[in-house]
C-alpha cells in the first residue's frame, strides 16, 4: 500500500482579502440601511438591513475559518481541515435561511394587521428608504460579481456561497425599491406594498438559502464523485505505462477536492522499487488534471498474476 501526502493549498489569503472587502462594505450597508429604514418609516428596508446584517455576520464566519480549514494535516486531523470550508458554507446557508423566515414572519404579521385592524396605521416610506434600497442594489451587485469570480477561480465553496449572499441581498432590494417607490409616488392607500416586499425577498433568501445548503449534505456525508469523474480517474491510470485494471476506485469529497483510493495491476515481476515509482507517477498524473481536483491519493497495487489474494477484480 503507498500513499501519498495531501498538498497544502495556499488560498487562504485571497479568501481573506476579498471576504474582508466584503465586510467592509456591508458594515457600512447596514448601518445606512437601518438609519434609513428607521427614518424612513420603512419595514422592508429595515428587513434589508437586517439581511445585510446577516451578511456581515458570514463574512467574519468566512474570515475566522479560512484561518483553519487550509491547516494542513496533524495527528488529530490526519486528512486535514478542509470540511471546515464546508461547516463554514453550511452556516451561512442556515444563518441565510433564518433571516428569510424572520423577515417573512414580521411581514405576515404587519399584513394581518393591515387587513384585520382598521386602527392600524402602516406608514409611508420615506425618499431616504429609496435612495438607500438604490444604493444597495449597486454595491452588492459589485460585490456579487467580484466575489463570485475570485470564489471560482480558487475554487472555495465558501467565498461562492458568500457571493450568493451578497447577489441576494442585491436581489433582495429590487422589491423594496420597487414597494418603496410605489409607495412615494402614490400614496398610503399603496403602503400595504411595503410588507408584501418584504415577504417577497424573504421567499428569495430561502430559496437562495437552499441552494447554499444542499450541496454540502454530500460533502459532509462523504459522498463520491460522479461517474464521470470516476471513468476520468481510471482512463488516466491506464495512460500510465505499466498500469493496468484500475478497479476498486472509491473516492470521498474533502472541501473542493477528492480523496481517492484505487487498486491497479502491475506485472508480477515489478519490484518494491518500480511499484514505488508506477504508483508515484500515476498520483503526479492523476493531480496534473485539473478539473479531477485530486487533494490525496492512496494506490494498493496488486500483481497481474496473483489469483490467491486478489480474487476481487472489479
Amino acid at each position: 500500500m503507498i500513499t501519498f501526502s495531501r498538498p497544502v493549498p495556499q488560498k487562504s489569503d485571497e479568501v481573506l482579502r476579498i471576504t474582508l472587502f466584503g465586510a467592509i462594505a456591508n458594515f457600512f450597508l447596514v448601518i445606512l440601511k437601518f438609519f434609513a429604514g428607521f427614518c424612513g418609516n420603512s419595514s422592508v428596508m429595515v428587513a434589508d438591513a437586517v439581511h445585510s446584517m446577516s451578511d456581515f455576520v458570514t463574512d467574519l464566519a468566512v474570515i475566522i475559518g479560512a484561518r483553519y480549514w487550509e491547516q494542513p494535516a496533524d495527528s488529530t486531523h490526519p486528512y486535514g481541515h478542509a470540511k471546515l470550508e464546508t461547516i463554514v458554507t453550511l452556516f451561512i446557508g442556515v444563518i441565510l435561511a433564518l433571516a428569510g423566515l424572520r423577515l417573512m414572519g414580521g411581514a405576515i404579521s404587519t399584513l394581518h394587521s393591515l387587513i384585520t385592524d382598521d386602527n392600524f396605521h402602516q406608514p409611508i416610506p420615506g425618499k431616504i428608504a429609496l435612495i438607500a434600497a438604490g444604493i444597495s442594489i449597486i454595491v452588492k451587485e459589485i460585490l456579487y460579481q467580484i466575489t463570485a469570480r475570485t470564489g471560482r477561480k480558487i475554487r472555495s465553496s465558501a467565498v461562492v456561497a458568500n457571493a450568493w449572499h451578497h447577489r441576494s441581498d442585491a436581489l433582495s432590494s429590487i422589491p423594496a425599491f420597487g414597494a418603496i417607490g410605489f409607495c412615494c409616488l402614490w400614496g398610503e392607500r399603496y403602503a400595504f406594498l411595503d410588507p408584501v416586499a418584504t415577504i417577497l425577498v424573504g421567499g428569495m433568501i430561502l430559496y437562495t438559502a437552499w441552494l447554499i445548503i444542499y450541496p454540502t449534505f454530500g460533502t459532509l456525508m462523504d459522498a463520491g464523485a460522479s461517474q464521470e469523474i470516476i471513468h476520468k480517474i481510471s482512463t488516466v491510470v491506464q495512460s500510465v505505462p505499466g498500469a493496468n485494471n484500475p478497479h476498486k476506485i472509491r473516492t470521498r469529497s474533502m472541501g473542493e477536492g477528492y480523496d481517492v483510493d484505487l487498486h491497479v495491476w502491475v506485472d508480477g515481476n515489478t519490484t518494491v522499487f518500480e511499484s514505488h515509482c508506477l504508483a508515484h507517477s500515476i498520483e503526479q498524473k492523476l493531480k496534473e488534471v485539473k478539473e479531477l481536483q485530486i487533494l490525496d491519493v492512496i494506490i494498493h497495487i496488486e500483481p497481474i498474476h496473483d489469483t490467491d489474494c486478489s480474487n476481487d477484480q472489479l
